[in-house]
């Protein structure tokens, strides 16, 4: 266990074997076995690791709700270790969802339902997935709170405001990002570093970035998850093919000094910002160029 204001955080690489659920199953298990070694305290796995991505018309095949025994076996397998895991969750009247789910002590803490449903380039999110409706933050030890973004939340800048005013200090990036995913001319790895390093930086906060490794389909996703400090310098880095474990130390007091120094959170001007939201949702309100073109 580390001090009040340390907090030891790990990423895990992986390869999710696309529909195995068992499979993908017992390897969260043996990388929670390796955190738990090295004296992890936060586990964040990437999006939709326990079935991987292209799913297509097997969406239904592999999804859990809540409560499933899955959940539960890894819930329990993590003792002292906030575990975060990537699966599609069943919801009431069978909607399926892109879901997150924090996991500590046998419990599911918290979950958070992808946003922002992808469907351009190769992506076919909005076919197969409900959105979620809500942004929301749980705590995480101490004084950290946590902040779930999937993916594609991340290029909505105002999801991730949203987050930072809910009062997140420690924001969580579980992605599958694959090469030319957008279309050939888009580099994912480069603008993802681009994106990453500017809400670090902005908002003052460390960010845990999951990303998977392999081929699926023709799909290659390139890796590179990493964990951020709030100045935006990477703590620790993974490579872009193996799976692995990477762990850092992150520290609530240089959030404390660095938000400090730069109060976005503190200046964000909510006031301001619901009553524009409100009158571009009136019909009067609109300005010109929307309502025209």
């Amino acid at each position: 266990m580390t001090d009040a204001s340390h907090l030891r955080v790990a990423v895990a690489q992986i390869d999710s074997s696309l529909g195995n659920l068992r499979g993908n199953t017992n390897k969260h298990l043996d990388f929670i076995r390796q955190a738990a070694d090295s004296g992890v305290e936060v586990l964040l796995f990437p999006e939709l690791s326990l079935t991987g991505y292209g799913l297509g018309a097997g969406v239904p095949d592999v999804a859990l709700p809540r409560e499933h025994e899955i959940i539960k076996l890894i819930a329990q397998a993590a003792p002292g270790i906030t575990v975060l895991i990537g699966f599609v969750e069943e919801g009431p009247a069978a909607q399926f969802f892109n879901s997150m789910a924090a996991l500590r002590d046998g419990r599911l803490v918290f979950i958070h339902r992808k946003l922002n449903l992808p469907t351009y380039g190769s992506l076919e999110e909005g076919k197969l997935f409900a959105s979620g409706s809500y942004v929301e933050t749980f705590p995480v030890h101490g004084r950290w709170r946590g902040g779930v973004m999937i993916c594609a939340d991340l290029w909505n800048p105002a999801l991730v405001h949203l987050a930072m005013v809910h009062g997140t200090t420690l924001l969580f990036a579980p992605l599958n990002s694959a090469e030319h995913a957008v279309s050939d001319e888009f580099s994912n790895p480069k603008s993802w570093d681009t994106v990453l390093r500017f809400y670090a930086i902005m908002y003052a906060m460390p960010i845990l970035v999951a990303n998977r490794v392999g081929n699926e389909h023709g799909s290659l996703f390139w890796g590179q998850s990493r964990i951020l400090d709030p100045h935006g310098e990477i703590l620790a880095q993974a490579d872009e093919a193996s799976e692995c474990l990477i762990p850092a130390s992150i520290d609530y007091e240089m959030v404390r000094q660095t938000r400090f120094q730069l109060p976005t959170v503190r200046d964000s001007n909510l006031d301001l910002v619901h009553r524009e939201v409100a009158r571009l949702a009136s019909h009067t309100g609109v300005p010109e160029f929307i309502r025209h073109g």
